[in-house]
């Protein structure tokens, strides 16, 4: 449910040695509308057509959460020279019903923050605010601006596209053409994922899709790595991709 300035915090570092794309996904909060139904390849098929209107016929690819899943979908695609996927959605292992958990809790969270919209910028202006407002995401918060953390409530508030792709994730399953992948793939998790926790939110990854690919643990990390340590994180995606 976040936008582009979720990566405003690596973009210096990475933007030094690469040209960067850094989309919204359809439907969130500054990104374009939902063309037509929401699908398995709603997301993929908007960023494709970012990357061809940016010109890049291939890139390293970054994401995180659900966009770790579409950058996989992706490379599947042979979009990829590379992907960095950090605690990417759809790994949970057959039976698990831990994606209903997680999809209902986001449901109920992104209702409270419409509640909530009106003040973010008051609740970003307080260390506790700041520190409510990424703890589902971050272990460490000091060092996030106020504004964005501000943003960050607003934009997911303003995910107009939640409640339809969240009806979809519920009835669908999570596939991936892991076997399409043949580009380098880093998979980076935080010990401290309160969305995804680790290990057993990547079970498939590991065990199925993925079990070839660079595996990074960051010990004390939340969900969200490149708001939690920027600067690990910027290392971490241009050493790969490098």
């Amino acid at each position: 449910m976040e936008t582009w300035r979720s990566w405003e915090l690596v973009l210096p570092a990475l933007e030094r040695g690469f040209e960067v794309l850094a989309p919204t996904l359809p439907g969130h909060a500054g990104g374009p509308p939902i063309d037509g139904e929401v699908s398995h390849a709603l997301f993929p098929d908007a960023i494709e057509r970012a990357m061809d209107a940016a010109g890049f016929r291939a890139a390293h690819l970054v994401g995180n959460s659900l966009g770790g899943f579409v950058a996989l979908q992706l490379a599947a695609r042979g979009r990829a020279r590379s992907v960095v996927a950090l605690a990417p959605a759809g790994g949970w292992p057959a039976g698990d019903g831990s994606p209903r958990e997680v999809l209902d809790f986001q449901r109920q969270m992104q209702e409270q923050l419409r509640q909530s919209a009106a003040f973010a910028d008051a609740i970003a202006a307080t260390p506790e605010g700041r520190r409510r407002a990424t703890a589902l995401l971050t272990v460490n918060f000091e060092h996030i601006p106020a504004e964005l953390a501000a943003h960050l409530i607003v934009g997911v508030a303003n995910c107009e596209a939640a409640p339809a792709f969240v009806d979809y994730a519920l009835s669908s399953e999570w596939t991936l053409d892991a076997e399409r992948i043949t580009c380098p793939v880093r998979i980076v998790w935080g010990t401290e994922d309160r969305l995804l926790p680790w290990p057993s939110a990547a079970e498939r990854f590991r065990r199925e899709w993925l079990p070839n690919a660079d595996w990074v643990e960051l010990e004390g990390v939340g969900h969200a790595p490149q708001l939690d340590v920027p600067l690990e994180t910027s290392q971490l995606i241009a050493g790969f991709a490098s």
